[in-house]
């Protein structure tokens, strides 16, 4: 099999440089379950973007630099912003159903935000754009869907990346796809903790692939974990969104007192890693409960419906009762370095998205930026990909150890758990210095017990493990590395 481009995931950014790369050669989509499957799909808020006059690409620009407390590549945000509102319009014209009042888009607020700048389809944006997506990716002649096929390696042949070892999940099959240009749109790593609020999908294989092959990390200590996810014991860990809080939700702890006044100028729209040190913290005398229960009935069921019922199945009235909630791993900062068109240190190979390091975030996110750095720079990567493909010309045929082919059953379920129990007790929102040595030594042994698992044959279940090792050593590394308090990365 042998294409002009391989995308590995199909989330928004990888379905939006599907499309239109597909105008300029053959595109395969490798996704390890099914097309919807991903972390974007799952994305209740919107997508930021100046559509408003008393707004300014200036202040959207500020807001992402203080979110980021001021690490993040100035230019790559400047890029980003500026390149918002076409994007929302492209969205609109492939059928994207956002809210409007009347002709204008319905625009909410998020935290850290300085206007209402967030354009949403209700509460599940992200299902809708997916929805688009897929119904126009789904049409193109150029485009091959592989579902249900797992990205295993990357095959980095003559210092340049040609395509990747997949495993069919159904069929029981590992070969390779062979590509002229493979691009990574992966997703993040949220599973490598015990509590989390994404899909079982995200397991973190692009990055790990990345770094097996050599490419470039940065950040990786920079995991943002969402203040507000329903927090009730035997239940989900589903994520409340931020604009619940925008539209007017207060956090209360065991007594019922709000305690964010104390904490920051923006009370609950704080940015997410104060909010969310600030209800772990108080969680050590009691619950914490996200509490919008003073807006009127009608206006809550209509402005979130989906979280409205999902909470209704969990015997939770929104409109009625307080919600239990607690922090959660949400999104990963760093990951794959690239510049502003997608590129890797690795001829051929490309990233954007959640599973990218771009340096549009800094040392946190600003809420509902991520949607928009998936359309951006998946955008901004096509035509740097598609020169590449027709300087490349074409693929020679490329010998596997068949080694790297044997599929085996396997069973580490256990150590799976026990990597997102180390990571979330003591590489997770608060960390301390005097035990982040002793967690690296943990994490190396139970990298090496999978390595020796993996000489006898691999399946889904040791693939998706063996990432998430490699990805909390990554991120243990980092937190090492960074000795003061910045941003996600809080270390005493």
């Amino acid at each position: 099999m042998i294409y002009d481009f391989l995308v590995i995931g199909s989330g928004i950014s990888g379905l939006n440089f599907s499309l239109d790369s597909a105008e300029h050669g053959t595109v395969a989509i490798v996704t390890k379950k099914e097309l919807m499957e991903s972390n974007s799909n799952y994305a209740q808020g919107g997508i930021a973007a100046v559509l408003d006059a008393h707004d300014s690409f200036d202040a959207h620009i500020a807001d992402t630099l203080t979110a980021g407390c001021f690490l993040n590549d100035v230019e790559a945000v400047k890029l980003m912003v500026t390149q918002a509102p076409a994007q929302i319009q492209k969205l609109i014209d492939i059928g994207v159903g956002f809210n409007r009042k009347k002709e204008d888009l319905s625009l909410t607020q998020e935290g850290g935000h300085s206007a209402r700048r967030i354009a949403h389809a209700h509460d599940a944006t992200g299902k809708e754009i997916e929805r688009a997506l897929i119904f126009q990716v789904r049409q193109h002649k150029n485009i091959h869907i592989f579902e249900s096929h797992l990205a295993i390696d990357l095959i980095v042949k003559n210092n340049a990346c040609q395509g990747a070892i997949v495993l069919d999940t159904e069929k029981k099959h590992i070969e390779p796809f062979l590509a002229k240009a493979t691009i990574l749109a992966s997703g993040g790593a949220g599973q490598v903790y015990e509590r989390n609020c994404n899909p079982r999908v995200a397991t973190g294989d692009g990055i790990a692939m990345a770094a097996r092959a050599g490419a470039e990390i940065r950040d990786m200590e920079f995991i943002q974990f969402h203040p507000t996810a329903l927090a009730l014991e035997g239940k989900p860990t589903f994520l409340l969104s931020e604009t619940i809080r925008g539209e007017g939700a207060i956090l209360v702890n065991a007594k019922g007192e709000r305690f964010m006044e104390s904490q920051h100028e923006l009370k609950e729209l704080a940015p997410r890693d104060i909010v969310a040190r600030a209800i772990y913290e108080e969680m050590k005398y009691g619950p914490v409960y996200l509490d919008i229960t003073h807006r009127e009935s009608a206006y809550i069921k209509a402005r979130f419906p989906y979280i409205y019922d999902q909470l209704w199945w969990y015997g939770i009235k929104m409109d009625k009762d307080r919600i239990p909630v607690a922090p959660a791993a949400h999104y990963t900062c760093g990951g794959v370095h690239t510049d502003l068109h997608g590129q890797t240190n690795i001829p051929g190979l490309f990233a954007f998205g959640e599973v990218a390091h771009t340096g549009v975030h800094g040392a946190n996110r600003l809420a509902s930026n991520s949607l928009l750095e998936c359309m951006v720079f998946s955008e901004q990567t096509v035509p740097t990909a598609v020169a590449y493909v027709q300087h490349v010309g074409s693929v020679e045929h490329v010998e596997i150890d068949s080694s790297n082919t044997i599929y085996t059953e396997t069973n580490v379920r256990d150590i799976k758990k026990e990597i997102q129990q180390i990571m979330w007790e003591h590489v997770g929102i608060i960390r301390h210095k005097n035990e982040l040595n002793d967690t690296l030594q943990k994490l190396q042994a139970i990298q090496d017990t999978l390595n020796t698992l993996q000489k006898n044959g691999r399946d889904e279940m040791l693939i998706e493990t063996k990432n998430l090792a490699d990805v909390a050593i990554l991120i243990t590394k980092a937190a090492i590395e960074r000795k003061e308090s910045i941003g996600c990365h809080f270390i005493v």
